[in-house]
């Protein structure tokens, strides 16, 4: 089992420099992507009504009484997030899409994707668009299903060569660096094109609390009804586009079945390592990282709550990553735009609200969905609430936070400290803007990496050490605005999700949702972060309320090797590669 890497962005973003420079030394590489493949159009269920998932939305929606034809229910915490996604999985009987940036090859992500080949055997249609660059070694094994009855897989803007290792992939790719950094960074998980989850999970161990030392703090939102079918569109228009490969074209199945022989070795390895130490050990402190830390249960849809409510979403054009076409036009080029599918149909259902429509036509100024979160947030009246794990303002995103301070707006920003990044590197991305956006009025707050059994929006980490307590890492991507409007995406708000990679984002106008959320994350910011301000010209971290931490006036706990490793190497990465 797998366990998050702390270093593991770095290491990813130090390769993509090292690419990047690379260009100018190496030659092109032998192996090339496959030309003229067949790519099979196909688009999701149009006529989702006759099917068992839709009659429960639909009486969900009668239960309610209410007038609005899309519903949410915001997922809290791992078993959630996973039951949402085993009951669509159980629960489709005409289709399922999956989208995603990765999906690991690990416990938790075998019982979820058995229960989707099981889908496909009692003969739903599965489609799984998947980006390539972390498809390497044991994570390879998922691209299997591809050769299942029913199941249709493609790699998004694939790297040639072996599956055996990202470097030889990144090194045989060395001549195309600018299209290697710009990743599908979507997250969907549809059934019958009536109930989805999106957010900002990946799928695997980690982002459902049972890695054994460390796991993802998340957050998404189970939608149903209308807004559904918007998601699908989406889904299409990346399925259907030429940087989406099927596996087949890329890898045999010969070289996959060697892939998962290889990984059930070291698995069966790896299983009984952790058994020798505990008997070392004696104490039983540790448990066993193969064993579940919660019910794999399906969630029950028919006793859940939505929230029914006007919603749109808003999802970045596929050609963001352009295609090699118009990539040999010329170099400079314009981002083509956020898309709002079927934006014109909808303008005219009675059951939008008018000032979503305010807020559409603002989001559509911009040219990426992050661009369009920043004139969304031109709206803003009184506060501002943001969730972002990764957070490197660039000049755009500081402008919009002057004009919405300058407005008397309140501007709470919840990121992750030193100590909980999964990518430290990034955090210096982020630490080069913190003293500025204190002295503009920025309220800012850094998780704390040691949980001990804190309930938020994104639930317990669910990971447990010796001391009772798990190291936390935020992942969740998420905005309240004047408790009245919440985006849930999976954008970042750094440069690379605003200019490099795909996102999208679900906005939803709802007073009830707003506050629910609200006083979650409240509860994060109180209990489970540091609040950071400058006090006499320093930084100075104000323990969480409850904790009985001291305040500091360095980085918490974060060690001074790792402290020393990004100032040696930060300086090296550019915002726009954070």
């Amino acid at each position: 089992m797998r366990s998050p890497n702390p270093f593991r962005r770095l290491s990813t973003t130090l390769l993509r420099l090292g690419a990047a420079l690379g260009m100018v030394l190496c030659l092109s590489a032998c192996a090339e992507l496959p030309k003229n493949v067949e790519r099979p159009i196909s688009t999701a269920l149009e006529s989702p009504a006759d099917t068992p998932l839709a009659l429960l939305v639909k009486q969900r929606r009668e239960a309610a009484a209410t007038r609005f034809d899309s519903g949410f229910l915001l997922v809290d915490g791992p078993p959630a997030a996973y039951g949402s996604r085993l009951a669509l999985a159980q629960g489709a009987q005409k289709t399922l899409d999956l989208q995603y940036y990765s999906i690991h090859a690990d416990a938790s992500t075998a019982h979820l994707l058995r229960a989707v080949r099981d889908a496909a055997r009692r003969g739903v249609r599965v489609r799984i668009l998947l980006d390539d660059f972390h498809s390497t070694g044991r994570d390879a094994v998922v691209m299997y299903l591809a050769f299942e009855p029913n199941i249709e897989m493609r790699m998004f803007n694939p790297l040639a060569g072996a599956r055996t290792s990202t470097l030889s992939r990144l090194v045989n790719s060395i001549d195309d660096a600018s299209r290697i950094q710009q990743r599908m960074h979507n997250k969907l998980f549809v059934a019958d094109n009536v109930l989805g989850v999106t957010g900002g999970r990946n799928l695997g161990d980690a982002y459902f609390g049972n890695a054994p030392n460390a796991n993802f703090l998340d957050l998404d939102v189970l939608v149903a009804g209308r807004v559904v079918q918007d998601l699908s569109r989406s889904f299409d228009a990346y399925w259907n586009n030429e940087r989406a490969y099927p596996v087949e074209s890329l890898v045999k199945r010969e070289e996959l079945e060697k892939i998962r022989a290889d990984a059930k070795a070291a698995a069966e390895r790896e299983r009984t390592a952790p058994q020798e130490s505990q008997a070392d050990e004696g104490d039983g402190a540790r448990t066993d990282p193969h064993l579940p830390r919660w019910d794999r249960q399906p969630m029950d849809l028919r006793t859940a709550s939505f929230i029914w409510a006007p919603a749109a979403v808003i999802v970045d054009k596929p050609a963001k990553i352009p295609s090699d076409r118009s990539s040999a036009a010329g170099s400079e080029r314009k981002a083509p735009g956020v898309e709002i599918p079927d934006r014109k149909a909808r303008t005219a259902d009675k059951g939008r609200s008018g000032a979503l429509q305010v807020a559409l036509n603002a989001a559509s100024e911009g040219d990426t969905v992050v661009e369009g979160l920043l004139q969304l947030i031109g709206l803003a009246k009184k506060d501002l609430l943001i969730i972002s794990p990764y957070f490197v303002p660039g000049p755009d995103m500081k402008q919009a936070f002057a004009a919405a301070l300058s407005r008397g707006v309140r501007i709470r920003v919840l990121t992750n400290s030193l100590a909980s990044n999964d990518a430290p590197v990034a955090h210096v991305g982020y630490a080069r803007h913190r003293e500025e956006l204190l002295k503009m009025g920025v309220e800012l707050y850094e998780l704390r990496s040691e949980q001990a059994g804190l309930r938020s929006t994104f639930g317990s980490s669910g990971s447990t050490g010796a001391s009772g307590e798990s190291r936390s890492m935020l992942h969740s991507k998420g905005l309240v605005m004047d408790g009245e409007w919440v985006v849930v995406g999976s954008m970042n708000l750094d440069l690379r999700s605003q200019l490099q990679n795909t996102e999208i984002a679900v906005l939803i106008r709802s007073n009830e949702l707003a506050r629910v959320t609200t006083e979650k994350i409240e509860t994060t910011l109180r209990e489970g972060s540091w609040h950071v301000e400058e006090v006499d010209g320093r930084l100075v971290w104000h323990a969480p309320q409850g904790s009985g931490l001291k305040d500091e006036t360095t980085e918490p706990d974060a060690s001074p090797s790792l402290r020393l490793m990004l100032k040696l190497f930060g300086p090296l990465a550019p915002d726009t590669l954070l």
